[in-house]
């Protein structure tokens, strides 16, 4: 008789298992997608279309995943109850309250304390995996964590560049932090936890209409009435056409519709869910150095846009906390598929010899 692993017990039956190939592909075009986000916004800067208070790029970022409601009503799919659509409703105003406070925390505190605060999101999420998903890591496992953390506080041994209110951005931005890993460990847990669940495009499609419709309301309120003085002039400056705004802004659409939906598929079918992303969110930041260089170094932008020493140094830690988070779950799975679920069978007789399941201590 076939026996689950722990991963796959703790998510139930109705998460079936994918093709490795397939997961694979997934993980790494969640990562690649994310190393374009970056280099989309400095063109979006260049543009002028990238103004902070107005939002417009924030619009087309969640339109894009917003798109996939269309494909799921045209197959007349079956949806899960009232509550679960409500939760990722929830799910999605949760993010986009922790992207608000990262933003403005960066803003105030600086970028360097903001890039070794905000890279304890991979820790963040394996200790809510922990507390609320009731996933356990081994040792070696949470080492590769902290590696993973390490090597992204070493982006920022070159300088320190405080902003102004220090101490209110630095709050703004750990329980920024914690929010956004809680949304990594949230999503995870509506499409692996419950009898009603959804599924991978629902999700997507759920929370990229919310957020596009938020950010589609600010456009209407604070926007609009602004856009001569806050869109349109600075792009008259930039010597920016309306065709090549609107071909960045769907540029940014595009890279974020494949963030999204192969986010959301690794959080269900990637063994570690939530740990798992919030890890290769890890390397995605530092693999972000190389794309700048190449794309944009001497071109635009100042000597940050160009690799370093320490960047490459940043580089290697967190490529092999990666790769050993990598190999010491793969080896944990193995081991569960050895020994399920934590459980050894047991025998009880009264008459009748009947097997039980009891933890191992």
């Amino acid at each position: 008789m076939a026996v689950a692993t722990k991963e796959e017990t703790r998510r139930g039956s109705a998460v079936t298992a994918e093709p490795e190939q397939l997961v694979g592909l997934n993980v790494t075009l969640y990562i690649l997608s994310g190393c374009c986000q970056p280099l989309l916004m400095t063109l979006l800067k260049d543009a002028g279309v990238a103004d902070s208070t107005c939002q417009l790029y924030m619009f087309f970022y969640y339109f894009g995943p917003a798109c996939f409601i269309f494909s799921l009503l045209a197959e007349h799919v079956e949806w899960p109850s009232r509550r679960a659509i409500l939760k990722a409703i929830g799910i999605a105003l949760f993010d986009i309250m922790s992207s608000a406070m990262n933003y403005t925390g960066a803003a105030l505190a600086g970028p360097t304390l903001f890039a070794i605060v905000y890279s304890s999101v991979t820790i963040w999420a394996a200790l809510f995996s922990k507390i609320f998903l009731g996933r356990s890591m081994n040792c070696w496992q949470w080492g590769c964590v902290f590696v993973v953390f390490f090597g992204l506080a070493l982006t920022t041994s070159g300088s320190i560049h405080l902003g102004s209110s220090v101490v209110q951005g630095l709050l703004l931005v750990v329980f920024g932090s914690m929010m956004h890993a809680g949304n990594y460990v949230m999503c995870e847990a509506i499409m692996t936890v419950g009898e009603h669940r959804l599924t991978v495009r629902q999700n997507c499609a759920i929370q990229g209409v919310v957020a596009a419709f938020c950010f589609l309301l600010w456009q209407c309120v604070y926007t609009i009435p602004r856009f001569n003085r806050k869109i349109w002039e600075p792009m008259q400056a930039a010597d920016s056409t309306i065709a090549y705004a609107l071909f960045v802004l769907c540029l940014f659409a595009l890279s974020n519709t494949v963030h999204s939906i192969t986010f959301f598929h690794t959080l269900r079918h990637y063994p570690g869910g939530a740990t798992s992303a919030g890890v290769m969110k890890g390397l995605q930041a530092v693999l972000v150095f190389v794309f700048t260089h190449f794309a944009y170094c001497g071109r635009t932008g100042g000597e940050e846009m160009c690799f370093t020493a320490g960047k490459f140094a940043s580089l290697v830690t967190v490529t092999g906390g990666v790769v050993g988070y990598g190999i010491a779950t793969q080896k944990r799975q193995q081991g569960d598929e050895q020994h399920p679920a934590g459980y050894e069978e047991v025998q009880d007789v009264s008459n009748v010899e009947v097997q039980a399941l009891v933890p191992v201590d």
